[in-house]
């Protein structure tokens, strides 16, 4: 136990400390507070009777504050700055990150660059993607380990509990994802885009979701900018491993293939963050305009088919945080109502017409299969109206003794008492063997007696 201590003095846990790595691996730069609520969600709902919101607040993070203490002494965790309100700001090292790879299982080359001096200009745009993840994530608190909590602070952890859920685990996001136009991977050339966040939750209907944040500092035309950039990414083809071309977004993520002729991009949501001077409603819609191009889709028989389009769906953050991915609170460009999430980057009136098509080709199978049904019916119908009688007992023939009297061509040997069932047929059988059998004993006796001749011949003998 004094070695675990001295290896790690804040006296943190494994599990404690996976869970900074894997919170830390995919946010970059954060605080203790967000680390927790997303590890720990039930702790927010521990300490509540603390005096003041600051002791609280220390209560609730301490054991992933000394997680971090004891991460920072074996250089994989570091402090990174400060934020206006006082907050401090953790990052992971390049060590941190390679350890945060293999806890969340993913190659280190997909960890993005540490996130150091995020804190020198106050972290604005960072804290606000890690507010997104955690409205997209929701995550929920073990109750079991709130049993001895008031009531009223258990009945508030309830009411998460049953709230929608959110997307997918920390381990579904990623965070400032590089989208190559050109060049690699790993060695990104020029006009390519960086994802805010990506998601990958296809459990949760959810594939593959590039997210984007504007605090409404940026105008229509600059984020219509970084949209041809999204675009220009995901038409992008490569050669795969096996050397087919595909697109270079499927080397990396798996996503469901479409329809034929209808396989849109993988969708964009834009979350707007209203602390900058612009109004998002009017850069919305000057940014429909402009992008028309990269989403419109082509009418079709009362639905759209989006077919290399790229899905762009909106809304903000004060609603996202409100209501989560399933609140009805995204606009799908092109669309005039909101959505919840899933409608919106699917294709609702698409699916209900397939669905009504499916429905009327299955109602067709079904007249198809009755009149089969029919028929087959008619036909036994009439031949059990042919089928024969048994002229001895009246019943009817069995098929087997339909089958047997029925003319097999001229060697086939002729069937007996072609007029009888087969129990009838064996009485007669039977009776006409016995009869021949009597018949037969009744000859045998008659040539076993002599014939007695006339006059007395033999008693002559005796007198002579």
């Amino acid at each position: 136990m004094a070695g675990k201590r001295e290896e790690n003095p804040a006296g943190s846990s494994n599990n404690l400390r996976g869970d900074v790595l894997r919170v830390l691996g995919v946010l970059k730069v954060a605080t203790v507070e967000q680390i927790q609520q997303i590890a720990a969600p039930h702790l927010s709902y521990r300490h509540t009777g603390k005096p003041t919101s600051s002791k609280r607040k220390q209560a609730r993070t301490a054991s992933h504050t000394g997680a971090l203490s004891d991460l920072r002494k074996h250089g994989l965790a570091e402090n990174g700055g400060q934020l206006p309100g006082g907050d401090r700001l953790r990052n992971l090292t390049p060590m941190g990150l390679k350890a945060a790879a293999r806890e969340l299982g993913r190659p280190v080359g997909e960890m993005g660059n540490p996130a150091r001096g995020a804190g020198r200009t106050g972290a604005l745009h960072p804290m606000v993607v890690n507010d997104a993840v955690l409205a997209l994530l929701r995550p929920k608190p073990d109750l079991s380990q709130l049993a001895g909590e008031p009531a009223d602070v258990r009945a508030a952890a309830q009411a998460a509990v049953d709230a929608p859920d959110g997307l997918g685990t920390i381990a579904s996001y990623a965070t400032e994802v590089a989208l190559p136009a050109t060049g690699t991977w790993s060695n990104l050339g020029k006009g390519g885009a960086q994802a805010d966040i990506v998601i990958t939750s296809p459990e949760d209907g959810v594939p593959l979701l590039f997210v984007e944040i504007d605090n409404c500092y940026e105008s229509a035309q600059v984020l219509a900018a970084k949209i041809d950039k999204y675009m220009r990414f995901c038409q992008r083809k490569v050669k795969d491993v096996d050397g087919t071309e595909r697109p270079m977004w499927r080397t990396r993520w798996w996503v469901p293939d479409g329809r034929h002729s209808d396989q849109p991009h993988p969708p964009l949501l834009l979350v707007f963050n209203r602390i900058g001077p612009r109004n998002p409603g009017t850069v919305i819609a000057q940014l429909a305009e402009l992008t028309q191009r990269h989403w419109k889709g082509t009418a079709y028989d009362g639905f759209h088919m989006y077919d290399g389009k790229l899905p762009i769906i909106v809304t903000g953050m004060k609603q996202l945080k409100e209501h989560g991915p399933a609140g009805a609170v995204f606009r799908r460009f092109g669309r005039p109502q909101n959505q919840t999430l899933l409608e919106a980057i699917g294709n609702p009136r698409r699916e209900a017409a397939d669905a009504r098509q499916q429905a009327e080709y299955a109602a067709r199978q079904r007249e198809h299969q009755e009149e089969l049904r029919r028929i087959a019916a008619e036909h036994r119908a009439e031949r059990e109206a042919r089928r024969p009688v048994c002229a001895g007992c009246g019943t009817r023939f069995t098929d087997e003794r339909w089958k047997a009297i029925e003319p097999a061509g001229w060697d086939a040997p002729r069937e007996t008492h072609p007029h009888l069932c087969d129990d009838c047929k064996q009485r007669a059988i039977t009776a006409a063997r016995q009869a021949e059998h009597s018949e037969h004993v009744h000859q045998e006796h008659d040539q076993a007696v002599p014939e007695q001749k006339t006059g007395g011949t033999w008693i002559s003998r005796f007198r002579s």
